[in-house]
């Protein structure tokens, strides 16, 4: 409510009693927001004092508090959703120096308003039924936006919130709530919206072209873009004051929580500081003039009036709408690597629209809408429908895979099949007596890491170990080593990075290398085509490289011959192009591949599941269970509940045991997780410990990075005498922590390797390796300004790998980055949790462990899709209509479920594969008897039915109606394939 009546956007807001705060917003401002009510597609308007609002977010009448419907007293209910019309911010730049400029950007968002919520009242769906299995469609929807000119740190920001009630009215005239699950996913949509209308809005693009105006590719004003990272910058200095004022204010009142004016008052200190004629109250014109002081600081230029220019927009029908068709498809399925390649008609849809506002094209939005229904018709052509057999399906169902990933999984698991083969294990004796020779004496291996090591110098083609953080891997690949060159066996080491591909050779002593090495050695050559999709080659011998102008003679720097042992450490992070290309050199040459690594840390960049996929084809599969880098036993027992719960249940038992031991640090927003984590880097630095900071994006580290860099300028640590340019426009100064983002073997640096710098001189950049090897390098400045940034905090992949003294790990990371990030540190690891109350905290710590399950095989992504579809409220037209409908369906849902025990079989055998382990099977055994007899007995009546039906449309359904049948007779209990092998 505070956040409704307040002049600027200020998220740290949400700390405050809401209701009690409203009139101290209202006192000398009109006190109302504007509501938009969408019926049939008709807005209308009216506004909302601060009594009537609070009514209205309540679920009430606002005028009359009637209830409407029934009352959300869960404390986990949604109120309103928040969708936020958000431009680039040269966009507010130019709106702030060209007052026609701000009249035409207002304009502009009032349509993109309008399309945005018709699209929410158009494509929203109450429940209805049992279950909430009916989709009722929507008759109207309320609105209620905010428009705000700053971000809390008061630099120009212009951008609306628009709230979206929870309470809709369904076209059966009942009251009830929006289907969230369906808002969340179509927002893709909505932002795709946002991007058409920035780009080719007519009235928007003449009014940049008046004001000399155009806009460079990424939809930035390109004579206004080089002042965003200056304000930027100034707006990290910003936070960096308000933490500490925030910081000293809390000592001062040590057990309270600042209300809304000290934030306020600390808000306008923090903006003020080194400022001249420093403003005690904000005053809007004052503010603008300061503004406007900046950027003549930054380019006195910005701010002279520019003569205009021309709209420059390419025909409609010049546009060449296959390739249009081809960029939606690699937008959706780019999108789609966290559902196993799956993706929605909402993701096409917004594929297609993206695709079209960087077309070129400039017209008005009405009149787009049959070009990009075009290029959806045209991708879908391109993908494989998963669902083909359910008919009709709600347009947030993922049920579309890219045809090209759904051939890449088909053919890697061909490929791997054709490498299976069995062979022997190496002696335990024998690993006992290399592990003595090998390691220091007070090392030895435990019996997961002996039977690892046993595997990898065996004669399986194929060998998968598995393991946790902190499992020992490597010191097992040591003893493997030997053991292989008892035998005059080569281990070749490769990591998805050459950073993991240098610490592996330094830490086992062998050969290691970067996989995209060795594939590039073996003639692997991998690019983007026009439509920005993927694309793998292979050079043929004594072909020319077009790249390079040499002729392709074979492998010269890395020769593999048969036997050799190829072992992938990180796996879990090569892709499903990555791996097939490494199957094919491992056809070839005759050597065996090793997966060593762990599919619940971090993710490809693409395509993920290969490590899974050669796992479930494996002959030799060695799961690692203890772990050996905690200081505490407890916690390191603990890690493995982290890992992977089985259940809710579990994951909030284990939140509980975290919360017990003062793992979870629970704040009151985002502003103070981020002060949280910058107070963590000077508490560790100040014992000479290192700390990992894992954020959920690379915007929040990049804001947590200034703030640490700009807090130790101010300390006296960093001095600004001489400075470099880095990624982004960023500041990078002697003493600083960065990571270098691009391998370059001049320079020798490899890719997210973390450095501190040495010296900023006049032509490069002397950089120190941050850790105990003392490595020194020089990179030239044009190098760090394209390829390094600064690396106090970073993302899961950019931590993924390193071990530390302790970890804070940042709100809103997924279960892969919450388990890496806890993994991190030796003495203390710990979670931040935004909550109002403890066992809020816990609650979301333990939804951030919950994975979803692999999706390896089509077969797979059929099956999480048939799921994700069974529990999707579906038109009243798709619901049974007749004895003969239902008896259809459900025979459908019983097939599925035939499925699923067949899938939780497979993965059951998969996942014990080349183990000794007890077969649990029995139970799911059972039940699917039970469930195939039933099926087989409904079958029978469900075609004696369609034989003496009265309608004759009944007795000629078509052949879909059996398929299930088909399937379930297929694979009775005698059966050994099992559906999706």
């Amino acid at each position: 409510m505070a956040y409704a009546f307040k002049g600027s956007c200020d998220s740290h807001l949400r700390s405050i009693p809401g209701v009690e705060a409203l009139t101290e917003y209202a006192d000398g401002r009109s006190g109302r927001v504007t509501r938009y009510t969408v019926e049939r597609g008709t807005i209308a308007t009216d506004e909302l004092d601060a009594e009537e609002l609070r009514r209205w977010v309540d679920g009430h009448d606002p005028h009359t508090d009637a209830s409407r419907g029934r009352e959300l007293r869960s404390p986990h209910a949604d109120l309103i959703l928040d969708g936020t019309i958000n431009a680039p911010k040269s966009y507010s730049i130019a709106a702030l120096v060209n007052d026609d400029l701000a009249a035409e950007f207002e304009a502009l968002q009032d349509r993109l308003r309008a399309r945005i919520i018709a699209t929410w009242q158009r494509e929203l769906n109450a429940r209805r039924g049992a279950g909430g299995s009916i989709r009722e469609r929507l008759l109207r929807i309320e609105v209620v936006e905010l428009q705000h000119r700053r971000s809390r740190a008061l630099d120009p920001h212009i951008h609306r919130h628009l709230w979206l009630n929870v309470k809709v009215l369904g076209e059966d005239g009942k009251w009830s709530n929006v289907d969230s699950r369906v808002a969340m996913k179509l927002h893709t949509l909505i932002n795709a919206e946002g991007e058409l209308a920035a780009r080719t809005d007519p009235q928007w693009l003449e009014a940049l072209a008046c004001n000399g105006y155009t806009l460079d590719g990424d939809g930035e004003i390109a004579e206004l873009a080089s002042a965003v990272r200056p304000l930027s910058r100034r707006s990290n200095q910003i936070e960096a004051n308000r933490a500490k004022l925030l910081l000293a204010w809390r000592l001062e009142h040590p057990g309270q929580e600042p209300d809304h004016d000290v934030l306020q008052h600390i808000d306008r200190l923090a903006w003020a500081k080194n400022r001249p004629n420093k403003p005690g109250v904000l005053d809007e014109e004052e503010w603008e003039e300061l503004v406007r002081d900046e950027i003549r600081v930054i380019d006195p230029a910005l701010l002279i009036a520019r003569q205009p220019t021309s709209v420059r927009a390419t025909a409609i029908g010049a546009l060449d709408r296959d390739l249009l068709a081809a960029r939606a498809i690699v937008d959706a399925d780019s999108r789609s690597t966290a559902c196993g390649g799956r993706f929605s008609n909402y993701d096409l849809r917004a594929g297609a629209t993206r695709a079209v506002a960087v077309s070129g094209i400039v017209s008005p939005r009405e009149s787009m809408q049959e070009l990009i229904d075009e290029v959806v018709v045209r991708a879908l052509a391109h993908t494989v429908d998963l669902l083909e057999q359910d008919g009709d399906r709600p347009g947030h169902i993922k049920g579309y895979m890219a045809a090209s990933t759904a051939e890449l999984k088909v053919e890697l698991a061909a490929r791997f099949d054709m490498l299976t083969h069995s062979g022997q294990r190496v002696d335990h004796e024998d690993i006992v007596e290399f592990s003595q020779e090998t390691l220091p004496r007070d090392v030895t291996l435990d019996e997961g890491q002996s039977d690892a090591a046993a595997a990898i110098a065996g004669t399986d083609r194929l060998v998968s170990v598995t393991g946790p953080a902190g499992a020992g891997k490597t010191t097992m690949l040591r003893v493997a080593r030997t053991a292989l060159e008892r035998q005059g066996r080569n281990l070749v080491v490769v990591a998805p990075t050459k950073k993991a591909a240098s610490v592996a050779a330094r830490e086992i002593g062998a050969t290691a290398l970067s996989l995209h090495a060795l594939l590039a050695d073996h003639g692997w050559r991998w690019g983007r085509d026009d439509a920005g999709g993927e694309v793998w080659t292979r050079l043929e011998l004594g072909e020319t490289d077009a790249r390079t102008g040499a002729v392709f003679m074979g492998p010269r720097r890395f020769v593999l011959r048969p036997a050799d042992r190829v072992v992938v450490d990180e796996a879990g992070m090569v892709d499903l192009h990555t791996a097939k290309a490494l199957a094919v050199v491992a056809a070839e040459t005759g050597a065996g591949i090793a997966m060593v690594g762990d599919h619940l840390q971090a993710m490809p960049v693409g395509h993920a599941g290969a490590m899974a996929c050669m796992t479930r084809r494996a002959t030799a599969v060695v799961e690692l269970t203890a772990v050996h880098r905690f200081r505490d036993p407890e916690y390191a027992a603990l890690t493995l509940r982290m890992r992977e719960p089985d259940s809710q249940e579990e994951a909030l038992a284990v939140a509980g045991l975290l919360d017990e031991r003062g793992s979870i640090h629970r704040v009151a927003d985002a502003a103070q997780a981020r002060d949280v984590m910058v107070e963590a880097y000077f508490r560790y630095a100040a014992s000479r410990a290192r700390v990992a900071l894992v954020t959920s994006t690379n915007e929040e580290a990049d804001a947590i990075n200034e703030a640490i860099q700009e807090r130790r300028v101010e300390m006296g640590q960093l001095h600004e005498d001489r400075l470099a340019i880095g990624q982004g426009e960023q500041r990078l100064l002697e003493g600083d922590v960065v990571q270098t983002r691009r391998n370059d073997r001049d320079a020798d640096v490899e890719n997210r390797a973390l450095w501190i710098i040495r010296r900023i001189g006049g032509s490069d950049v002397e950089l120190v390796a941050l850790g105990d090897s003392g490595d020194r390098r020089r990179v030239s400045l044009e190098y760090a300004a394209e390829h390094m940034h600064l690396a106090y905090a970073s993302t899961v992949h950019g931590i993924q790998g390193e071990t530390t003294d302790a970890s804070v790990v940042g709100p809103g990371v997924d279960a892969s980055g919450l388990y890496v990030g806890m993994t991190r540190g030796r003495a203390h690891n710990e979670a931040i949790a935004i909550a109002r109350t403890p066992a809020l905290a816990r609650d979301q710590v333990a939804a951030s462990m919950m994975r979803g399950s692999q999706e390896v095989s089509l077969d797979d992504s059929r099956r999480a899709a048939q799921a994700e579809l069974g529990r999707a409220a579906r038109d009243p037209g798709t619901r049974p209509a007749s004895a003969l409908e239902a008896q259809h369906d459900w025979l459908l849902r019983a097939a599925r479920t035939l499925l699923d025990i067949d899938q939780r079989k497979a993965d059951t055998t998969a996942s014990a594969h080349g183990r000794d382990a007890a077969d649990n099977s029995t139970n799911l055994d059972q039940a699917r008897e039970r469930l195939l007899a039933r099926y087989q007995l409904v079958t029978r009546q469900y075609e004696e039915a369609i034989q003496h039906a009265e309608n004759p449309a009944d007795r000629a359904r078509p052949d879909r109606f059996r398929l299930a049948h088909d399937m379930g007779a297929a694979n009775g209990p005698s059966s050994s394939a099992g559906l999706g092998r």
